[in-house]
């Protein structure tokens, strides 16, 4: 059984995720599948074979030298093409690539649909009202137009914004991501993503879409963890002065022991009152009387606070805090030794096991080298830092030699 101090020092913390789209990998970007080379950590998949685009054929070689009943004659044969093009494009979405996803791939790879889309929605009622024999069949026709015009009014507002984003300077990227967030969805990056795609003969445009996605995610990423921080400052204000507000320091204590029960404790707020404490301890215009109970508050939010932490990292954090190596040792066999664990006022008597610490202290270490952070609770995400790392690395081998 080893005690463990409940004030031993705390981080801060703002862990932030961003959910990225297929084709962005790399530290704090959750990756999905697929990605074209955007600089380090950021990758597109090249390797599809060239896929396949819409087109329209030209009906008249030279249209520069035709006769009026010529270019009436070449409208309805353009005519008659389109419908035969849309009738394909008909069977190709409703039986060949049935998906909607299908369809935004389709979509954004046609250099034509801006081109056929009126006809399209125009053939798709001729043909609906074409099907009154056959009302299940007119209902998928109908089916289809709507759904695709769903997705359709997507991917254009998908360009829209792609069009925005080029013709926007990358310093100004931020300013545009802060008015416009809600438009960089997932969506909107796996559309660029295939945009991308489809420059399969153009290396050099997609390089320039690739440095934009880029420019894109680190200008999205940069203001969420803005926003979260602002929000978590926020409500951790709100909270302090909730608790300031309590009749008595015991009823401000208890709130403060809620919301470590509620697990809404966190390192903003702690942090907060950290800051108010250190304030009025400094100050000679407020009276000791304050200082004492913003001292409590402190100690006792601090308190609560690493309580939260998993046992084991609290045990570690304390065992390198220890600079004599006897002391250490002997403060290591201690926590090996197994009792009843208290919750003390300022020290807490906690106990692991040897395989139980071994792993925690891999763990950081297979982190550390392999720059595998995502891996670790956020507790114990300070303890990344060189020196305590000799420290672990010498400490696992004694857990290892003597204890395992």
């Amino acid at each position: 059984m080893v005690s463990v101090s409940c004030s031993c020092a705390v981080s801060s913390f703002c862990s932030v995720e961003y959910r990225a789209p297929s084709f962005c990998a790399g530290s704090h970007v959750r990756l999905t599948t697929r990605a074209l080379q955007i600089g380090q950590g950021y990758f597109l998949n090249l390797k599809n074979k060239s896929p396949h685009r819409f087109a329209v054929s030209a009906v008249v070689d030279d249209k520069s030298v035709v006769t009026p009943k010529e270019k009436k004659d070449e409208s309805v044969v353009d005519e008659q093409k389109m419908v035969k093009v849309c009738d394909k494009l008909i069977e190709v979405f409703m039986v060949d690539k049935p998906s909607p996803s299908d369809w935004r791939r389709l979509l954004a790879f046609s250099k034509e649909w801006d081109s056929i889309r009126p006809h399209f929605y125009k053939r798709c009622r001729d043909r609906a009202d074409s099907e009154e024999a056959n009302p299940e069949m007119k209902h998928k026709v109908l089916r289809l137009a709507r759904k695709l015009k769903e997705v359709d009014e997507d991917v254009q507002r998908h360009n829209e914004l792609l069009n925005v984003i080029k013709t926007t300077s990358p310093a100004d990227i931020g300013q545009l991501v802060a008015r416009r967030r809600k438009d960089f969805t997932n969506e909107f990056f796996d559309h660029l993503h295939t945009v991308a795609e489809s420059y399969y003969d153009n290396p050099d445009e997609q390089t320039v879409l690739a440095s934009l996605g880029k420019l894109c995610i680190a200008a999205v990423q940069a203001y969420d963890t803005s926003t979260e921080s602002i929000d978590a400052l926020n409500a951790a204000e709100m909270k302090l002065q909730d608790i300031i507000n309590s009749p008595s320091l015991d009823a401000a204590c208890r709130k403060i022991d809620s919301l470590a029960e509620k697990n809404q404790l966190d390192s903003a707020l702690v942090l907060m009152i950290t800051k108010a404490w250190s304030a009025a301890k400094e100050s000679n215009m407020m009276k000791d009387e304050v200082k004492d109970i913003l001292y409590h508050l402190y100690v006792t939010a601090r308190g609560n606070l690493q309580r939260l932490m998993p046992k084991e990292v609290r045990i570690l954090k304390y065992l390198l805090s220890i600079e004599d190596p006897k002391e250490q040792m002997s403060a290591l066999q201690d926590a090996f030794t197994p009792g009843e664990e208290l919750e003390g006022t300022d020290v807490d008597y906690l106990y692991t096991t040897p395989e139980h610490l071994q792993s925690l202290i891999k763990t950081v270490l297979e982190a550390y080298h392999f720059s595998r952070e995502g891996s670790l609770v956020k507790e114990a995400k300070d303890l990344m830092h060189p020196e305590l790392i000799a420290k672990m690395e010498q400490l696992k081998l004694v857990v290892e030699k003597k204890y395992m």
